[in-house]
């Protein structure tokens, strides 16, 4: 069966405007365009804008989706089993949420007591889960299950007041940052500072610190573009130059 793209658009509950956008971009191309200009599109234009939509649910880019869903090996059934699954993880993360909440309105009116670890269960548990949505494949690959594994409990086990300090940590680490990359020198007295405050916030959020696993982030930074983004958007080429500075710092 055929469907012009209003049709799809009202189906799917998409617009006819995002339809024409996914065509432009090359995610989604009808499967061929009548005379009339409108754009037609077939049974597995339908089954990949389905396919679009779950990567969308879970928060995926477009452009990841397309570097996805047009790659040689991409398995359509496999996609499936693999939203299925996340689906499930984000099902049991609003539940906990949702849990979260209903104790903390319970602890107001005195019904219960609740405890500061209990107040964040439900916050830090969905840090987890968007770190391993993004990062989980290369992290795993690159330090081990057992690492993650570690390291994901050891966040879930921080008090507020741990947290709190990872997160003072991480500001000052960049705000120093940015002022070493603005000197130029990596070896210099600001940049070897910054590498120290990155030190003490590994420290707060992974297990087992030690200098070559600092060094094989600092790596990781510089050739996984999403954790590039983290440190350019302070400067174009900050990236670089902490690991630069981590290397110099660890050596």
């Amino acid at each position: 069966m055929e469907y012009s793209a209003n049709k799809l658009a009202k189906m799917s509950g998409v617009s006819a405007r995002t339809l024409r956008w996914y065509d432009e971009i090359g995610l989604l191309k009808p499967v061929r365009v009548a005379s009339s200009g409108y754009r037609i599109y077939g049974q597995d234009e339908l089954d990949t804008l389905q396919q679009i939509l779950f990567y969308r649910e879970l928060s995926f880019p477009l452009e990841e989706i397309k570097k996805l869903m047009s790659a040689p090996d991409y398995d359509k059934e496999q996609a499936f089993l693999s939203h299925l699954a996340q689906l499930h993880i984000k099902r049991e993360r609003i539940d906990t949420l949702i849990n979260n909440v209903t104790k903390s309105i319970a602890a107001m009116k005195g019904v219960t007591t609740m405890s500061d670890q209990e107040k964040f269960e439900g916050l830090k548990q969905s840090l987890i889960d968007e770190n391993e949505r993004k990062y989980g494949a290369e992290i795993r690959e690159k330090y081990g299950d057992t690492a993650v594994d570690e390291s994901n409990a050891k966040l879930k086990g921080l008090t507020q007041e741990q947290y709190d300090k990872g997160e003072r940590l991480r500001t000052e680490m960049e705000t120093m940052l940015k002022s070493a990359f603005d000197g130029g020198d990596p070896a210099g007295e600001l940049a070897q500072k910054a590498c120290d405050l990155h030190r003490q916030w590994l420290c707060v959020f992974y297990p087992k610190y030690s200098k070559e696993y600092h060094m094989g982030l600092g790596e990781m930074y510089v050739t996984d573009e999403r954790f590039r983004a983290n440190y350019d958007k302070l400067a174009p080429g900050c990236t670089e130059f902490l690991r630069d500075a981590i290397n110099i710092y660890c050596s």
